[in-house]
């Protein structure tokens, strides 16, 4: 009998690791080809672990709940065969959501700094193998710059050089400099990190609380959002948005679009075909910033929609190239979505590639909400909730109270790359399409 040798397969950039958080398996039992063997959980979605060969789970490799790396070997399955030497076939890639953060939240920051220091120091101080390293020769130049930034001459000899016969040039020089400087960079933030996190004083806890445990996806929902404010310059825009006329041609128009469509017609694929109407006009608020400050601006328009779980964490499915679908289209994706991520039965590929998000905070109660970016994006709206409210009316013969249908809507942006100019036009850009909506549209 022959042994396959199942590892968790590379599941998406930036994911080193994931979660196993179900067997599917058990020691002994037939696994046929194709036949899901483990479920694992990586960012937001849990995703399940075929088995490529047929034959017989024989071994377990980790426990539920523990984190496996990717590559390591995961259960060992008894496959037909004389050969006893493991079996490895090409790994399949399973497509997952990509949150950049700096570190996963079981890293240790201060130990990752150490690591890129040492491995700094070990570039910068490693000496030059010669047989004549204590008579090298430096040229006047070289010698002028040692003499100016304080570089000793033991310090000198420990530089490689890249010249003839090993000689140090200014290249080398300054090379040095810089990996010399880096060092001190990381040294001083690791300092700061250490100061920081020892001036948090542990919380007291009495016998009557209560200690409640961070889930998995809350633990990264907290990270997440961390980071983001960290990394954007949040500036908000507000708009107040007269939606009248839409409410009662909603109201008009429903129960025939249900019976047509076979689909409910709520307000959010209203507000999100409205969305995408705005990024096609303001295209720099679907991008993103790279780490080296270049402005990736997107071609498709992917919206997502930040959806509530009966969990009480959050979760975005999106909606690929929104600009592409009618009204029809954004209310089957609006809900089919909406559906199976309460269901917790998402792809993997319907929560990554969002380039804009939008949060309707008014199915809560809410009058607005000050959201945070959904990083890498530039920008995220919160939609509130609809009143009835008094308002000034304007006509031809006077002005008058009137009672109207309104909400806020309000615009997170990255002021890195928006300015305020253009974060208020954007928004109201939204707000113009929701008030000037064509009424005589019918189902």
């Amino acid at each position: 009998m022959g042994k396959y040798l199942l590892k968790l397969p590379k599941m998406g950039e930036s994911v080193a690791e994931a979660t196993l958080s179900a067997w599917l398996k058990d020691v002994g039992d037939p696994i046929a080809i194709d036949e899901s063997v483990v479920e694992v959980a990586t960012d937001k979605v849990d995703s399940d672990i075929p088995s490529e060969v047929a034959g017989v789970l024989l071994e377990k490799k980790f426990e539920v709940n523990e984190i496996a790396q990717i590559g390591d070997v995961i259960a060992v399955i008894e496959v037909e065969g004389n050969d006893d030497s493991p079996i490895e076939k090409e790994e399949f890639i399973i497509p997952q959501p990509v949150i950049e953060v700096e570190s996963t939240p079981e890293e240790n920051p201060v130990e990752i700094i150490e690591a890129e220091v040492s491995s700094i120091q070990e570039t910068i101080q490693a000496p030059s193998i010669s047989s004549n390293n204590s008579n090298r020769f430096y040229s006047p130049l070289v010698r002028n710059i040692a003499k100016e930034e304080g570089i000793s001459i033991v310090e000198l000899e420990t530089i490689k050089g890249s010249g003839d016969k090993g000689r140090v040039t200014k290249k080398d020089m300054l090379t040095h400099l810089e990996s010399v400087t880096k060092v001190k960079e990381i040294n001083e933030n690791q300092q700061v990190y250490s100061k920081n996190h020892m001036d948090i004083q542990p919380i007291v806890v009495s016998e009557q609380d209560q200690i409640i445990e961070m889930t998995r996806m809350g633990k990264m929902i907290s990270d997440h959002m961390v980071m983001s404010r960290k990394i954007s310059a949040h500036v908000q825009s507000f708009v107040e948005v007269d939606v009248t006329d839409l409410w009662e041609w909603r109201e008009r128009v429903k129960k025939r679009f249900q019976e047509q469509e076979q689909q409910k017609l709520t307000f959010t694929p209203i507000f999100i075909f409205a969305v995408a109407k705005a990024l096609k006009e303001y295209p720099l608020l679907n991008s993103s910033v790279d780490v080296d400050s270049r402005i990736i601006q997107k071609k498709a328009i992917n919206i997502g929609m930040a959806t509530a779980l009966g969990d009480g964490n959050l979760i975005v499915p999106v909606i690929k190239n929104t600009d592409h679908l009618n009204l029809v289209g954004l209310a089957r994706a609006v809900n089919e979505l909406s559906k199976r991520a309460r269901e917790n039965k998402l792809q993997p590929d319907e929560v990554q590639d969002g380039t804009y998000t939008v949060t309707n905070v008014g199915n809560f109660g809410s009058i607005t909400g000050i959201p945070i970016i959904n990083q890498p994006q530039v920008g995220i709206l919160a939609i509130g909730v609809i009143r009835k409210m008094p308002a000034v009316i304007e006509t031809v013969n006077g002005d008058f109270i009137g009672i109207r249908r309104k909400m806020m809507l309000c615009h997170s942006y990255d002021h890195r790359i928006i300015n305020g100019a253009m974060g208020g036009q954007f928004v109201k850009a939204v707000s113009d399409a929701l008030e000037q909506w064509d009424t005589s549209i019918d189902f």
